[in-house]
């Protein structure tokens, strides 16, 4: 299904930005795992407003999507300032 994709997309981009060499490059996937996280986010809205999914959990997912999307965006900005350095030095 489209949430199981979803909910994937996320880890594996971590990981695959973890194993990249540049920060622009572990940036970009980290990026790409943080709108993952928020397309989570939607599905799991679409879900609820079909009865599946009672406000209460919705809201606590969402409260949790948002602290793993601060997570994630601290690794895209660490990232992207080891680029940044990187390529000054060089």
């Amino acid at each position: 299904s489209q949430l199981v994709r979803a909910s994937l997309s996320i880890p594996t981009n971590i990981a695959e930005g973890s194993g990249r060499d540049s920060g622009k490059e572990q940036a970009y996937f980290y990026g790409v795992a943080k709108g993952s996280v928020y397309e989570v986010v939607s599905l799991l809205a679409m879900i609820g407003k079909r009865g599946h999914l009672s406000r209460e959990s919705y809201q606590q997912q969402h409260q949790e999507a948002d602290e793993i999307a601060a997570m994630i965006a601290g690794l895209a900005k660490a990232a992207s300032n080891r680029g940044k350095n990187s390529n000054s030095t060089s």
